[in-house]
């Protein structure tokens, strides 16, 4: 372990020392991301222009130069193909800025994927319909969501599913990829599905949450040893560990790790990896509702050595958390601009996988800027993170 985070931290020092040099020969304002050999891939949820202010997100508010791909978020379909858009899905102006700017825009699907095994028949009807309606607004491409295949008749309905969406939307017009967890990486056929996709979005997060015992940290870089309850988010429970796991069946081109631009609050517990006062044992739901979803813009970003809050640093998963200064209860697992700009850094350069995702745009806003994506994208374009942004 520590000769990996050696390797890192020199790959980190060594990106800083060559920046000035990168800086001089291309000006920042004539060099897109787009042409980067890394995919920068951002969700967007399509409901956060619904926020209340200051934290409303929409098109307007989306840094399309930093992105090489958006996900727009989400269309279901039910069991017999239909789309289920919701209301003021469609903004106009998302897709014509983000192309203005170079970006691509992928529409994210999922529903009832079970009933449409059970209906096989109406896969074209879904075919058809996504056709329409990607055609009608200029999509370049679709995401799929499936949480989570969990059969061997699942496994074989995902690669018939996706080979049918393949033949309705080809390459290279459009980009077709799948979101999958390393938990249950055997579920996708890797070895088929990618000769079928463009890429798999790895979402390596929710380690941690309600259905965890202990408080753990929510998306380590790398995996702790100490932790005491390892089967809590095994296997795959870290960037090292689920790179490692989808790298056996696909090449590093095609996978993009995931990072999340949220975090979770457990309420009645003072320390990493503590036990939550009902649990017993190990079990899911252990800590159910005491424990909180917070985003970084609006909610985390401003407990930071604030309010009662102190800032701790995992030095073998290189993630922070939180803790209550006077030690009452209270531990938020989160991920800042460090963290992001160290995971992205890792991913694209010492994996050297395709690229990173992150879920969702709008949980890094702040109402100003956004600390997680500007480190994402530095650390995509083998920058130095902003001196304002470190902690």
């Amino acid at each position: 372990m520590a000769r990996i985070v050696s390797s890192l931290l020199t790959l980190a020092i060594f990106l800083a020392c060559a920046s000035a040099a990168l800086q001089s020969q291309i000006p920042q304002s004539t060099m897109p991301l787009a042409h980067s050999h890394k995919r920068l891939i951002a969700d967007y949820d399509s409901n956060s222009k619904f926020l209340a202010p200051p934290f409303t997100y929409g098109a307007a508010q989306i840094p399309y130069h930093k992105l090489t791909h958006i996900i727009h978020a989400g269309v279901p379909f039910d069991a017999n193909g239909k789309l289920q858009v919701p209301g003021q899905f469609v903004e106009p102006e998302l897709i014509p800025r983000a192309h203005a700017a170079g970006t691509k825009v992928v529409l994210l699907i999922g529903g009832d994927v079970t009933g449409l095994e059970a209906n096989q028949s109406a896969i074209p009807a879904l075919l058809q319909n996504l056709k329409a309606f990607v055609t009608t607004n200029d999509y370049d491409g679709i995401d799929l969501d499936w949480e989570y295949p969990q059969s061997t008749q699942d496994t074989a309905f995902l690669l018939t599913l996706m080979t049918a969406l393949r033949t309705a939307f080809p390459s290279p017009r459009y980009t077709l990829s799948i979101d999958a967890a390393p938990w249950t990486e055997p579920s996708y056929d890797v070895p088929h599905l990618k000769k079928v996709i463009d890429w798999f979005n790895i979402m390596t997060y929710d380690c941690a949450g309600p259905w965890t015992a202990h408080a753990q940290l929510n998306a380590p870089i790398f995996w702790d040893s100490t932790n005491p309850a390892p089967d809590e988010c095994q296997p795959g429970g870290s960037d090292q560990e689920s790179a490692a796991i989808f790298l056996a069946d696909a090449p590093a081109s095609q996978l993009n790790q995931g990072t999340p631009f949220y975090g979770y609050e457990y309420t009645n517990i003072t320390q990493l990896y503590g036990l939550c006062p009902n649990a017993a044992t190990t079990f899911d739901g252990a800590c159910d509702d005491t424990v909180l979803t917070l985003n970084y813009g609006p909610n985390i970003k401003q407990l930071i050595n604030r309010h009662g809050w102190v800032r701790h640093m995992d030095e073998t998963s290189l993630v922070p958390y939180l803790l209550r200064k006077d030690g009452s209860p209270g531990f938020i697992t989160y991920d800042d601009a460090r963290s992001t700009y160290i995971r992205v850094l890792y991913s694209d350069w010492v994996q050297n996988l395709g690229g990173t995702f992150l879920w969702s745009l709008d949980a890094d806003y702040d109402g100003h800027s956004q600390d997680l994506l500007q480190g994402m994208y530095r650390a995509s374009r083998k920058e130095p993170l902003d001196q304002n942004l470190l902690p």
